[in-house]
């Protein structure tokens, strides 16, 4: 089973409201994220649904991710990654707090991957 059917797609969905509740209040991150909130939204939704192996939705719109050169255009350093995964981290527990075994494996899906978008 993966992730992504282990999460659910309605728990999913919520993560990333929740997460970008964060985001958006967060002061060293919030400039990174420009755009309209729902699509930002709509767009995380498509790819963490692909990402833990759910429908190729964000591949079927966008084409291949290509993370790390999707984000190169934006000064990521570490403390910036390291307030994402806090975001993230605080969304997980919050919407995952009736398992915490779930939530634990959904998170450790984020620090490599988040590690690897650092680029200043």
């Amino acid at each position: 089973m993966t992730m992504y059917e282990q999460i659910g797609a309605r728990r999913l969905a919520k993560i990333v409201y929740v997460f970008y509740d964060h985001v958006f209040a967060n002061p060293i991150i919030r400039p990174l994220f420009k755009g309209e909130k729902d699509e930002i939204r709509a767009k995380q939704l498509q790819f963490l649904t692909q990402f833990l192996g759910g429908p190729q939705l964000y591949s079927e719109i966008y084409g291949h991710p290509k993370m790390r050169a999707r984000h190169l255009p934006h000064q990521i350093t570490h403390e910036a990654k390291d307030e994402w995964l806090k975001c993230m981290k605080l969304a997980i527990d919050e919407v995952l707090s009736d398992d915490q075994e779930l939530a634990n494996a959904l998170y450790t899906c984020f620090p490599q991957v988040a590690n690897h978008m650092v680029n200043s």
